[in-house]
């Protein structure tokens, strides 16, 4: 029989769906395709555009790697929707020593990665056209999550001239009826800001006074530099509702072992019925990643050896310093120092960049440096002048790769008489 003509009928074009209208994901998007298709050409690309930690030679620690394989015989089958006892028991026991009162194993859910938590958790509290606080600029997950959900992603800013702090009188501002959530990313990706104690109550207090939920993104609280701390959200409330989402992604090395975990903190009572959808939604995804749960004992009790790298003279803060030296040597770019995680977030000057389209610019840039970064707007970012660096690659490529990205701007001011 033959089949039926391909180019008759009433076949109709499939779209996407409209949800996926706010969704931007410009760490993978059409810069690392372009990027892509270079490298099958046979180019080689410094890529500064993703935090994923392996091809820099940053793997995770061994013992960590041996209790996954020890444990492999056991991980064939599904886990607790909710995840593994001795993980979450883990997880517990963290929560309590960074301060955090009244959590139980009932309160904590493993995830493929904090983002798997992320999506659950905006699954399931947000309706159509519901409000959710998201910092700009922003780890785009958290957009994209919201929209996804069905509600809408309302952009608070955080200043650059306060070391990248949130606004508070801006947040305060954008609260309406609608809003349903209030997230928090700290130490926060892309800028490497760290909030201060004072700054974090002042958004707890936000959030009681308006009857918010608190998200705390709190995946690079270890990767600290010049001997900041880090305190938990969770911790300077007993009666604000919190979920905190971490993982082993960053401080250990283990981006795709795909281990996360979600802590459920504050007065639960009041969000009974909010805990039940967790529930069922974490029933219905029967689980997580096995193998990477059993990861999370060993990580969380064992040497944290995340703090020989990001001491002086460790090989994270060394390049930090060296990224950071370099690109505000370059004219008209400023960059506000980070004290934590693995990005900064500088700017280009508009009077000597003046830039129309942000994400066209950094194209250019990767065509003729063969250099990858990603740009701001790809943050949720409302101007065409910052982009995010991450300074993972070794000093001898970081000096290459922003030797190239200074080779290219003088060649862009001289073009455009700036």
């Amino acid at each position: 029989m033959r089949p039926p003509d391909s180019h008759g009928g009433n076949l109709k074009t499939i779209q996407k769906s409209a949800k996926l209208a706010n969704v931007l994901y410009d760490v993978r998007g059409p810069i690392v395709e372009a990027a892509k298709q270079m490298e099958d050409e046979g180019q080689k690309i410094i890529k500064l555009n993703i935090g994923n930690l392996a091809p820099f030679g940053f793997d995770a620690p061994e013992e960590i790697q041996q209790d996954m394989i020890r444990n492999l015989p056991e991980s064939s089958g599904y886990s607790d929707s909710k995840g593994i006892f001795a993980a979450r028991k883990a997880v517990m026991h963290y929560s309590q020593q960074q301060g955090v009162v009244g959590v139980t194993l009932d309160d904590i859910y493993l995830g493929n990665g904090a983002s798997d938590l992320i999506s659950m958790a905006t699954n399931a509290l947000l309706d159509d056209g519901d409000e959710l606080l998201v910092p700009a600029p922003d780890y785009p997950l958290w957009t994209a999550s919201a929209s996804l959900s069905g509600g809408k992603p309302v952009h608070y800013l955080c200043d650059e001239a306060n070391g990248w702090m949130p606004n508070l009188d801006d947040i305060r501002r954008k609260i309406t009826p609608r809003t349903k959530g209030l997230v928090v990313i700290n130490p926060n990706n892309p800028t490497g800001a760290l909030y201060s104690d004072e700054l974090l109550l002042a958004l707890v207090q936000i959030a009681r006074e308006h009857g918010l939920l608190l998200l705390a993104d709190e995946v690079y609280d270890k990767v600290l530099y010049d001997d900041v701390k880090h305190t938990a959200l969770a911790s300077l409330s007993t009666d604000v509702v919190t979920l905190t989402f971490n993982s082993l992604s960053k401080a250990y090395r283990a981006c795709g072992y795909r281990a996360g975990w979600m802590v459920i903190s504050g007065d639960k009572a009041c969000a009974k019925d909010y805990i039940e959808g967790l529930n069922m939604l974490a029933n219905i995804k029967l689980g997580s990643n096995v193998p990477g749960q059993w990861a999370i004992q060993t990580a969380l009790g064992g040497y944290q050896s995340i703090h020989d790298l990001v001491k002086e003279g460790g090989r994270l803060r060394r390049q930090r310093d060296l990224a950071y030296e370099l690109i505000t040597a370059i004219p008209g770019v400023s960059c506000v120092k980070p004290k934590a995680a693995l990005y900064m977030f500088p700017r280009l000057d508009p009077a000597m960049y003046p830039i129309p389209d942000d994400r066209q610019f950094f194209m250019e840039v990767l065509r003729a440096t063969r250099v990858m970064l990603v740009q701001g707007t790809g943050f949720n970012y409302p101007d065409q002048q910052h982009f995010r660096i991450v300074f993972l690659p070794h000093e001898d490529d970081l000096r290459e790769a922003i030797g190239r990205l200074a080779k290219f701007l003088d060649g862009w001011r001289k073009r455009h008489g700036t």
